[in-house]
């Protein structure tokens, strides 16, 4: 019988010891009280934090939407239909994330960044809490480069500047989404990621627009987020945040990002929705008390940064839609005095063939003219005034008395004006066209030709700037410097196109 020699046994026991992990972890238990229409109540999540990710059974995801003594309230990501009472729910002690990266473009998302578009699983490893602090006056820069919309009384009248938030305001089916989508094409070969959030909007149409961008080559710098109609209130709620998450992967890398919140109304509503739900105290008009602070901590995180930090930036572009031209309503009158100004569509316009609607009037950029081209600013400097000044001669020409000649011109030239702004749905026109368009007609060279003849014209300009050997040396010119060129050379070249009508 071999002898036990203790040191060996004492080594060995030794070895055990310091290999030895435990197996015991932690967590964070609660069951369902109740479920239904998107919200679980859940009981016994005393650590759980706000806006925390929760993992229910069959692979249910929640987030953490009310902390009260007893329970939280959580907003369901998914199938509630699936989570029924007394489930077990578990804490993952990880903020909601989204995947970004440049394998989302081209992509049409739901907010959890799941693909709705059947190309395929997206391959990107990185992901963002949708729930981002804005960034502080520090981190900022001026805003000094333009948003080129290609609609002549937006870039003219309302200019947008790059890191700008506009807000596009107006009845129902007075053009608003049309603005925004053109906007997004015209930023083909421009440097410019764009997104498209659609709240609460029909699936058919979301198809339809990403077949419009696909058309128009725009789908390549594009991301669609949606959370459709039929979708819950929490997937309606959320959209706007991760399509803003997405946004800002690109910003921080130092890009241009252009986002389309349409619409927030929606996103309003839903939040409404979800609050009184959780039985939230009700203010003004049912809304919760939080509702203003819900659209401001999504629209400052838009902003241009400062050099430092890369130069990149987040142009937001939200849509309200009002009812009967109320812009003094609650959620409306929240987010003009969130945003950098309105770009206002008024339906009697609409009607009465005036496209885009746009009322100059009421319309106001607050900082895009910083970031207006010089040219632009020269020639478009009168030409608000000139508008207003024609809309009160034409309601006094109504009454049929007799106007003095110059009263009589400078009608005829307000009609003009109102024709040269005029524009069709997806026609995009280059800034040195516009530039030079709004010249001829702030120098009297529209003066002496038909109204017929002002779309003539421009569609002669526009020829002109890119085949003669003059209108290519202004063209060339209004790029480089984005500047005026000499009077003389603009002059003669417009009276040369004259002749061609």
């Amino acid at each position: 019988m071999s002898k036990i020699k203790v040191q060996e046994m004492t080594e060995v026991i030794k070895q055990q010891i310091r290999s030895f992990e435990s197996d015991i972890q932690m967590e964070n238990i609660g069951k369902v009280l109740s479920v239904g229409d998107g919200i679980a109540i859940v009981y016994g999540l005393q650590q759980a934090m706000m806006g925390e990710l929760l993992v229910f059974p069959h692979d249910v995801r929640g987030l953490v939407f009310n902390l009260e003594e007893h329970h939280v309230g959580v907003i369901l990501l998914g199938e509630s239909e699936k989570i029924k009472e007394g489930d077990m729910v578990k804490t993952t002690k990880r903020i909601f994330e989204v995947p970004v990266g440049d394998a989302l473009l081209g992509r049409i998302v739901n907010p959890l960044g799941d693909p709705l578009d059947a190309l395929g699983t997206i391959e990107t490893t990185e992901r963002m809490p949708v729930e981002e602090k804005a960034r502080g006056v520090m981190a900022r820069g001026s805003i000094s480069e333009p948003m080129e919309t290609g609609i002549k009384v937006i870039d003219a009248l309302v200019p947008i500047g790059r890191g700008q938030r506009e807000l596009i305001i107006g009845d129902r089916q007075t053009g608003k989404t049309t603005l925004a989508v053109d906007t997004i094409i015209n930023q083909k070969g421009k440097n410019t990621i764009c997104i498209y959030v659609a709240i609460g909007q029909k699936e058919s149409s979301v198809s339809a627009l990403a077949e419009l961008f696909r058309k128009h080559g725009a789908m390549d710098y594009t991301i669609i987020v949606t959370a459709g109609a039929s979708k819950e209130g929490t997937l309606q709620y959320l959209a706007p945040f991760s399509g803003v998450t997405m946004g800002e992967y690109f910003m921080n890398k130092g890009k241009d990002v252009l986002i389309i919140y349409d619409d927030l109304s929606k996103h309003a509503v839903a939040y409404r929705e979800l609050s009184l739900l959780l039985r939230r105290p009700p203010g003004r008009e049912a809304y919760p008390g939080d509702v203003f602070y819900l659209h401001s901590r999504l629209l400052e995180r838009s902003a241009r940064l400062s050099d430092a930090l890369g130069g990149g930036s987040i142009t937001a572009l939200p849509i309200i839609e009002t009812k009967a031209g109320d812009i003094s309503a609650y959620i409306s009158t929240n987010v003009i005095s969130i945003t950098d100004g309105q770009i206002f569509l008024e339906a009697e316009l609409f009607y009465s063939g005036i496209r885009p609607a746009i009322n100059a009037g009421l319309s106001v950029s607050r900082v895009g003219g910083a970031a207006q081209w010089k040219g632009m600013k020269k020639v478009a400097g009168t030409l608000r005034i000139n508008l207003a000044n024609y809309r009160e001669l034409e309601s006094f020409a109504q009454f049929g008395s007799d106007l003095d000649p110059s009263a009589k011109r400078r009608l005829e030239r307000g009609r003009k004006t109102v024709e040269l702004l005029k524009q069709d749905v997806h026609e995009l026109i280059s800034m040195p066209t516009q530039i030079v368009s709004i010249y001829a007609l702030a120098n009297g060279f529209m003066d002496d030709i038909d109204i017929t003849k002002v779309k003539a014209l421009e569609e002669e300009i526009t020829q002109g700037l890119s085949m003669t050997e003059t209108g290519q040396a202004i063209y060339d010119h209004l790029m480089e410097t984005r500047t005026l060129p000499k009077t003389d050379e603009l002059d003669h070249f417009i009276n040369d196109l004259k002749r061609m009508i």
